[in-house]
C-alpha cells in the first residue's frame, strides 16, 4: 500500500492480522504514533514505514516481533531512544532508521545480537557515545551509514574483517582522538576489505598525517572524502593507484605539498575538492587526461604559475574554482571553450592581460558560454576592454570584474543593466554604463575606440603580425630542407584529418588496457579493444611501444601513409593518439575500427580450447573472402598515388566484419613505389615494416619468411606439398558442403558441374601463380582478381550473386 497518498493515522486493529507478514505503508501521508498493536503481529517480515509525517518514539513492542528482517523506518519525526530489545532480534537482515531524532547509545554487543546485517543505517539523527567494536562481528555487512549524528571516541580497529563492505559513512560525528596514527592505524585495518567502493569520514576530529598507505586502498573504491579534519602532510603519489575514484574530496585540512602529477591516472574523477589547505606548486598539465570532471576547486591554497592550457581538455568541467590563490599569467582562451560552464572563479589572484576580445577564434569559443552563471575575476590585474559581448550570456547570475586595470566603456546591455548583478568597482580607468555606476561619460575617442582600433594599434598589430609570418615561412624553409635531405616528403599527420584523442580517453576506453581487452601484439606493441564513450563505439586501440627501437619514426610512417589510404576492404583508421601517459611518458597510439569476426586465421584454424562451437566458411564465403582480398590488393598496387606492396599478407593479417566481409588489416609500407619516377623505397620500418606493417595486426603476427629454413621459401613450400591428388588437402567441410546441396552449387548456365574439382583446381592454380620465386612471372592481381571472380560465376550460376 505505498505510494498511495494514504492519510490518516494507522489502524490499531491491523494488530490482530495474526498472519500479516508484510506491512507496506511507504510513502504515504500518515500521521500519529505507530500503533504499539503492531507488535502482536508475530509472523510479520517486513515493516515498512518510511516517508510518511509519523511521530513519538519506536514502541517496545516492537521488540517482540522476533520475525521481523526487514525494519524501514526511515525519513520522518521519530524521537526517543530505541528499544534495546530491537536490537535483540538476530533475524534482522535490514535495519534502517535514518532522518529521524531519535537518540541514545548503540548497544556494545550490536554485531553479535545482529549477526545478519548487511545494511546498517542509523544517519541523521543524534545519536553519541562510541561506535561498538563489535560490529566487526556481522560479517555481512555490505553497508554501514553512521552520517551525521555526535558519535565520538575512536574508530574500530577491526573492520577489516568485513570483507563484503562496500561502503562505510561515518561524516558529520566528533570522532577521533589527538593520536597522530589513528587516521593511518584505520585505513591500514581497511585494507582487506576488497570490495570497498565508498569511504566518507568527513567533518570529525581526526588528526595526522595522510598515509602514503591510502595507495593500497582497494582499488574499487570510488568515493574517497576526509574533508574538514585536522590531517596534514602531501597527497600521496600513489593517490593515483585508486584509478576507479570519482570523488576525492579533501578540503578544509592542513594538506602541504603539490599536487602530484599521478593525478592524472585518475581519468574516473568527476569531484576534486582540495580547497582550503596549504597546497603550494603549480597545477599538474597532467589533469588534461581527466576527462570526466565535472567540479575542480583548489582554491585557498598557495598555487602557483600560471593556469595550465591543457584544462581546456577536461570538456565536461562545470565549476572551476581558483580563487585565492597565488596565479599568474594570462588567462588561458580554451578554458572559455568549454561550453559546459557554469561557474568561474578566478579572483584574488595575479593573473595578467585581457580577457578575450570579439576577434577571431577567441570571441567564438568564449561565446560558447551560453549556460555560465557566474563569473568571479575580481583583485587580479587583468586589463584593457570589458568584453560586450559578456552581455548576451542569459543566464548569468552575477558578474564580478572588481579591482582590476580595466578601461574604456562598460557595456550596457545585458546583465550590465542590472546594477546588483555585476560589479566593476576598483577600474579607475571606466567610463560610461548606466546612470547608477556613476562613471564619468566617455569621450568621443573612447566610444571610437570601441568601433574600430586606434591606428598605433593597427600598425603595431600590422608589424608584429608580419614579423611572426616571416619568421614563420624561414623556419619552415629551413625545416623543409632539413627534411628533404633525409627522406622524400609523405602525407601531413592524422591529426590534422582525425578527431584527437588523449591518453585518458583511450585508457578509460580499453579498462585501463587491462588484459582482458588485449586482442593482439606485435613487436611494436600491443592492439586493445575499447569502447569510446563519446559515441559507444567500439574501437581496435594500438599501442606502440616506445621503448623499441624505431617506434616513434613508426608512428609518424604509419599516420603520413595511413592518411592517403581509403578502400572498403582495408580496416579503416579512426584518429590518432599522440599524447603523455599518467606517468608523463609519451603516448602513441592508432585507433581502428573494430572487426567483430576477428581473422581468417581464426576461422580457418581455431583453437582446440575455444568453448563456443567451431567456425566454418563455405566454398562461396572463402571465394568472397579471397575477391575482397584481391580488391584490396589491386588498391593498393594501381590505384593509390604511391603503390603500396604488401610483404605480409597471411590469414592472421585478414580480418572479418559482421557479415563476413574481408579488410586487410595490415597494409603496409614494405615497399613503396612512386608512381612518378618508379623509385622504389624501402621504409627501415612501419609498424611492421618488412617483418610488421600498417594497421592493426591479429593474433599470431610473424613473417611468412620465419615460417621456413634453409632454402626453402613460400613457393618451393608449395610445389613440394601439393600433391597430385589435389582433394586431399581441401578442407572435408567444403567437400561436404558442395556435395549436399549439387542442385544450387553445382548448375551453371555455361558449365554443367557434377564434382567439386573443377572450382577448386582453377584456385589452387591462382595461389601457386602467385607463389612463384621471381615477381615478374607471377600472375598480376588485377588478372587473379578476374579470374576470382569467373569462378565463383561458374560455381554460383548467377553473376554477382554473393552468399
Amino acid at each position: 500500500m505505498g505510494g498511495n497518498n494514504l492519510g490518516g493515522k494507522i489502524p490499531t486493529d491491523l494488530g490482530s492480522l495474526s498472519n500479516l507478514s508484510y506491512l507496506i505503508l511507504a510513502a504515504n501521508h500518515l500521521t500519529g504514533a505507530i500503533p504499539h498493536s503492531i507488535g502482536n503481529l508475530s509472523n510479520l517480515h517486513t515493516l515498512s514505514l518510511p516517508y510518511n509525517n509519523l511521530e513519538g518514539s519506536i514502541p517496545t513492542q516492537l521488540g517482540q516481533l522476533s520475525k521481523l528482517e526487514y525494519p524501514q523506518l526511515s525519513a520522518y519525526n521519530l524521537s526517543g531512544m530505541v528499544a534495546t530489545s530491537l536490537y535483540n532480534i538476530s533475524s534482522i537482515y535490514f535495519f534502517s532508521i535514518n532522518k529521524n531524532q531519535l537518540h541514545g547509545i548503540l548497544p556494545l554487543d550490536l554485531g553479535l545480537t545482529l549477526p545478519n546485517l548487511p545494511g546498517f543505517y542509523v544517519s541523521s539523527n543524534q545519536f553519541y557515545g562510541q561506535i561498538p567494536s563489535s560490529i566487526a562481528n556481522a560479517t555481512r555487512l555490505v553497508q554501514i551509514s553512521f552520517t551525521n549524528n555526535s558519535f565520538t571516541g575512536p574508530m574500530p580497529m577491526n573492520l577489516g574483517t568485513l570483507y563484503a563492505l562496500e561502503s562505510f559513512a561515518a561524516s558529520d560525528n566528533s570522532l577521533g582522538t589527538n593520536q597522530h596514527n589513528e587516521l593511518m592505524s584505520f585505513l591500514t585495518s581497511l585494507f582487506n576489505c576488497s570490495s570497498l567502493t565508498q569511504l566518507d569520514l568527513a567533518t570529525n576530529h581526526f588528526k595526522g598525517l595522510l598515509p602514503h598507505s591510502i595507495a593500497n586502498l582497494c582499488t574499487k573504491i570510488t568515493w574517497l572524502t576526509l574533508q574538514d579534519n585536522y590531517i596534514f602532510g602531501s597527497i600521496p603519489l600513489g593517490i593515483g593507484n585508486l584509478v576507479n575514484l570519482q570523488y576525492l574530496i579533501l578540503d578544509d585540512n592542513m594538506l602541504t605539498g603539490s599536487i602530484p602529477n599521478s593525478i592524472g591516472k585518475l581519468s574516473m574523477l568527476e569531484i576534486l575538492m582540495l580547497y582550503k589547505n596549504n597546497i603550494s606548486g603549480e597545477i599538474p598539465s597532467s589533469i588534461r587526461n581527466l576527462c570526466r570532471l565535472g567540479t575542480l576547486d583548489l582554491s585557498t591554497n598557495t598555487i602557483e604559475g600560471s593556469i595550465p592550457i591543457s584544462l581546456g581538455n577536461c570538456t565536461n568541467l562545470q565549476q572551476i574554482c581558483l580563487h585565492y590563490n597565488h596565479l599568474t599569467g594570462a588567462i588561458p582562451y580554451q578554458i572559455f571553450g568549454l561550453s559546459s560552464f557554469v561557474y568561474l572563479s578566478l579572483s584574488q589572484n595575479y593573473l595578467t592581460g585581457l580577457l578575450p576580445q570579439e576577434v577571431g577564434t577567441i570571441s567564438m569559443a568564449f561565446r560558447q558560454l551560453k549556460g555560465i552563471q557566474e563569473l568571479d575575476v575580481s583583485r587580479n590585474n587583468l586589463s584593457g576592454q570589458i568584453p560586450r559581448f559578456l552581455g548576451e550570456f542569459r543566464f548569468f547570475q552575477y558578474l564580478n570584474l572588481s579591482y582590476n586595470m580595466f578601461d574604456c566603456e562598460v557595456p550596457n546591455g545585458g546583465v550590465f543593466t542590472n546594477s546588483s548583478a555585476f560589479s566593476v568597482v576598483g577600474n579607475s580607468k571606466l567610463c560610461g554604463g548606466i546612470k547608477l555606476l556613476q562613471l564619468p561619460t566617455c569621450p568621443i575617442e573612447v566610444l571610437h575606440e570601441r568601433k574600430r582600433p586606434s591606428n598605433h594599434r593597427v600598425i603595431v598589430l600590422v608589424v608584429t603580425l608580419t614579423i611572426v609570418v616571416l619568421s614563420l615561412c624561414i623556419l619552415a624553409i629551413l625545416y623543409r630542407n632539413r627534411r628533404s635531405r633525409q627522406q622524400v616528403n609523405l602525407a601531413s599527420p592524422l591529426e590534422n584529418q582525425y578527431p584527437q584523442l588523449y591518453y585518458g580517453e583511450l585508457f578509460q576506453a580499453t579498462n585501463g588496457f587491462s588484459a582482458a581487452n588485449l586482442i593482439g601484439e606485435g613487436g611494436h606493441g600491443y592492439v586493445y579493444k575499447g569502447i569510446l564513450n563519446s559515441d559507444e563505439q567500439i574501437v581496435a586501440v594500438k599501442v606502440l611501444n616506445l621503448h623499441e627501437h624505431g617506434a616513434n619514426k613508426v608512428f609518424v610512417t604509419e599516420c603520413q601513409a595511413l592518411k592517403n589510404i581509403r578502400h572498403w576492404n582495408l580496416v579503416k583508421i579512426i584518429t590518432a593518439c599522440s599524447s603523455i601517459d599518467f606517468k608523463g611518458h609519451d603516448f602513441k597510439a592508432l585507433v581502428f575500427e573494430f572487426m567483430e569476426n576477428g581473422s581468417l586465421e581464426n576461422w580457418l584454424h581455431p583453437c582446440l580450447l575455444e568453448q563456443h562451437e567451431p567456425k566454418n566458411l563455405n566454398f562461396v564465403q572463402r571465394l568472397n573472402i579471397a575477391i575482397d582480398v584481391a580488391c584490396a590488393l589491386d588498391y593498393l598496387h594501381h590505384h593509390c598515388e604511391m603503390t603500396f606492396i604488401h610483404c605480409d599478407l597471411k590469414p592472421s593479417n585478414i580480418l572479418l566484419d559482421a557479415d563476413l566481409c574481408a579488410h586487410v588489416g595490415d597494409f603496409g609500407l614494405a615497399k613503396i613505389f612512386f608512381a612518378t619516377n618508379g623509385i622504389s623505397i624501402r621504409q627501415q620500418s612501419s609498424s611492421i615494416g618488412i617483418r610488421e606493417t600498417i594497421g592493426y595486426v591479429a593474433p599470431g603476427k610473424g613473417p611468412t619468411s620465419n615460417m621456413f629454413t634453409g632454402n626453402v621459401n613460400l613457393h618451393s613450400y608449395v610445389k613440394m606439398c601439393l600433391p597430385e591428388q589435389v582433394m586431399q588437402i581441401v578442407d572435408p567441410q567444403i567437400i561436404l558442403e558442395m556435395e549436399v546441396e549439387p542442385s544450387r552449387s553445382m548448375q551453371s548456365s555455361t558449365t554443367n558441374i557434377s564434382k567439386p574439382e573443377p572450382c577448386l583446381v582453377p584456385v589452387f592454380q591462382i595461389g601457386v601463380s602467385c607463389s612463384v620465386e621471381m615477381p615478374s612471372e607471377r600472375m598480376s592481381v588485377k588478372d587473379v582478381l578476374k579470374e576470382l571472380h569467373k569462378i565463383r560465376n561458374v560455381f554460383l550460376g548467377v553473376r554477382g550473386q554473393r552468399h
